[in-house]
């Protein structure tokens, strides 16, 4: 893609506006906050105090807005103290220009370096530095300076308190992720009525997974049907496709087809009722049709074998996620747990210290944002154009690790700052506001970009620059400034970060074959583990290492899709890998997990009969897919002579197990490396 195109489809990116994404009681509950926190503190302690306090309020609101399932008086409270820390540690070195750049940079390369621990820590972390470029220039001294981090520690904990006064959708976030993922599934199931062999995105179910963590403090006020679902959702997956799928299911056409259409529209329906009751807190409300469907006596009639087994494993695990669905209590000791903020410092630490190598694309972030950051500040004070931090501002706020994200919002903060500051200061100018209106409308901006923070990021940025304009007229600061000025700054800012990914990049493109060697594995090792598992039954599909192989086969298959995702707008040659090919290998290793998955369906339960010839088809498939993953890194097409020649035994009969299913999976297994080969010969 040209450096033109991939500047057009990031700008437009950045330019979206989704309504369905607006929170208006959220971003009004921080405006909220935001306006009792400046208007006490501006009638005890005047303009200065209250935009620190102003600064620390908004901030935290920005934090619990982040996509984290932590609680969100956690989150705030964190946003608050570490942007007080900031302001204080900045304000003792600002006075010393190099002190202060020293501080800058380290400050930088850390919250770049944040960015390895998580979006919602980096996306804070980024935030701080770009505050605190702003406020070290409020005080007049270290004993000013330790009160103003004060004010804004407690602004974020007003934005605390308000969450726990005024909840709004309490478990939103939670419910949200497991009510997708059940509809998900109940989509699935309506796809698979006409499409036997339809993918599955396990996005929703890795979603679910990550919120049903929660800390101590959560486990004991979590409502208890938010608890189980997602289990019994990830049983049902494979037992809807082994049903559904012809190769190893019932035929694709005649009474059994028809049955089989039948129980998967009806499954649709009951997961559906089921994501509804999740999602709103109400009890489960089948649908009178589709309980029929499922209770008809004449399924064992119709249907024999796998597919027969199949449906009866259906029904059953459609009723148990019916009464987990049902609202009803949970003990702490039910809950996965997910470490306090205290107890994740180390982990923080140590995922910090792991990407701290030269092809790490978070080392090349943090590299990138702190030589901005001290440049821009550096340029910004040596211009004469006053208050120089508006450059180095709008370049932290904007960097991300990746190209798509930094160049979108580059374009996106430039053209909402130019709104921003072209409306704000025109009208702090004309009507010269006082210090409680220009507070008024600094609260008014902050609840506009609240509003827009999930969806439109140039909208969000408008009222950013406004909401800054407006509070440090409110304190007297920057009213000799003009539009022109700021916008130069702010342009200034955007240009250094476009320009830093130019020259010191981190681009996806090149490690596509990376990803897609360890989706091969990840896929190779679960297929093996569960092909091992006929050879030596031991818990059938409910068994620890199977579940273990499986989640890190979605972690790669997320990474990969991630990675493509980001690659599609990047301006770089494919080096080796085309969008097509790139296509042709995912649908080939989409194929070769859903077959995997299908013998996950009917693993056999502990103490029965053994299969031995399963073992050296799980050893045959560890060993092709771990070396075709090593020759997709040297850039070769890799072969698969040792599984080929173990399945062409097995049709020659010699060895072959006396199990249809296991034979034909491992046929299909084949079919789908092969088709990953061609997919990379072409």
């Amino acid at each position: 893609m040209s450096w033109l195109r991939a500047l057009k489809e990031t700008a437009r990116s950045g330019l979206a506006l989704e309504r369905r994404r607006l929170e208006p009681l959220v971003a009004a509950r921080g405006a909220l906050g935001l306006a009792l926190v400046v208007g006490a503190t501006l009638a005890l302690f005047g303009p200065s105090v209250a935009a620190s306090s102003a600064f620390g309020a908004f901030q935290a609101a920005i934090a619990t807005f982040q996509r984290s399932y932590r609680p969100r008086p956690t989150l705030a409270l964190a946003s608050g103290a570490s942007l007080a820390l900031s302001t204080f540690l900045g304000y003792l070195t600002g006075a010393h220009l190099v002190l202060f750049l020293l501080l800058l940079a380290l400050w930088t390369f850390l919250a770049g370096l944040a960015w390895a621990v998580g979006p919602t820590v980096g996306i804070i972390a980024s935030s701080n530095v770009a505050i605190m470029l702003v406020t070290v220039t409020l005080p007049t001294s270290v004993a000013t300076a330790a009160g103003h981090a004060a004010m804004i520690a407690v602004g974020g904990l007003v934005q605390a308190v308000l969450i726990v006064l005024l909840p709004v959708r309490r478990w939103g976030a939670q419910r949200d992720a497991l009510a997708d993922a059940l509809a998900a599934e109940a989509d699935y199931a309506r796809r698979l009525r006409h499409d036997p062999t339809a993918p599955f995105d396990p996005v929703p179910l890795m979603t679910a997974r990550s919120a049903a963590a929660v800390t101590p403090r959560q486990a004991r006020r979590r409502p208890g049907e938010l608890h189980g679902a997602r289990g019994l959702a990830e049983r049902i997956r494979p037992v809807l496709a082994s049903l559904a799928d012809p190769a190893v299911g019932a035929p694709a056409e005649g009474p059994q087809r028809a049955r089989v259409r039948e129980l998967l529209g009806a499954a649709g329906q009951v997961l559906d009722a089921c994501a509804h009751a999740i999602r709103h807190g109400e009890p489960v409300d089948l649908p009178p049709p589709a309980v029929a469907a499922l209770r008809t006596p004449d399924t064992g009639a119709v249907l024999a074998g796998a597919p027969r087994r199949a449906a009866a494993r259906l029904a059953a695990l459609l009723g148990d996620v019916v009464e987990t669905a049902e609202p009803r209590t949970e003990t702490a000791a039910e809950a996965r747990a997910r470490p306090t903020l205290l107890r994740l410092v180390p982990v923080a630490l140590g995922r910090m210290r792991a990407e701290l190598r030269h092809d790490s694309p978070v080392l090349r972030h943090a590299v990138r944002v702190t030589a901005v950051a001290t440049s821009g500040y550096l340029l910004g004070t040596a211009l004469p154009l006053g208050h120089g931090y508006w450059a180095p501002m709008a370049s932290v706020m904007v960097m991300r690790p990746d190209f798509t994200q930094t160049y979108a919002r580059s374009v996106a903060r430039f053209g909402g700052t130019l709104v921003g500051v072209a409306l704000a200061t025109g009208i702090v100018q004309a009507a010269h506001p006082g210090t409680y209106l220009s507070a008024t409308l600094a609260v008014v901006c902050a609840f506009g970009m609240y509003l827009f923070m999930r969806t439109g990021y140039a909208v969000s940025q408008a009222f950013v620059a406004a909401y800054v304009v407006f509070l440090l007229g409110m304190v007297g600061e920057g009213l000799t400034q003009t539009v022109r000025e700021r916008v130069l700054l702010t342009l200034l800012g955007g240009v250094l970060a476009m320009a830093s990914y130019a020259v010191y990049p981190a681009w996806e493109t090149p490690r596509l074959r990376g990803r897609l060697a360890d989706w091969l594995t990840a896929n190779g090792r679960y297929a093996a583990r569960v092909v091992a598992h006929y050879a030596e039954p031991a818990g059938g599909p409910a068994s620890p290492d199977v579940r273990e192989a499986l989640l890190d086969t979605r972690t790669a298959r997320i990474a990969w899709q991630e990675g493509v995702a980001r690659a599609t707008h990047e301006p770089v040659r494919h080096r080796g890998l085309s969008h097509t090919a790139a296509g042709d290998a995912e649908h080939a290793m989409a194929q070769f997990g859903r077959v995997a998955m299908l013998l996950e369906a009917h693993l056999p339960e502990r103490g029965a009969p053994p299969v031995p010839a399963a073992a050296a088809l799980a050893e045959a498939l560890r060993r092709a897919t771990e070396r075709g993953a090593k020759a997709l890194r040297e850039r070769q097409v890799p072969g698969w002579g040792e599984l080929r020649e173990t399945v062409e035994a097995w049709d020659r009969g010699e060895g072959a197990p006396d199990h249809f299913l296991l034979h034909k999976g491992a046929v299909l297994l084949l079919e789908a490396l092969d088709e990953l080969s061609a997919a990379l010969e072409r």
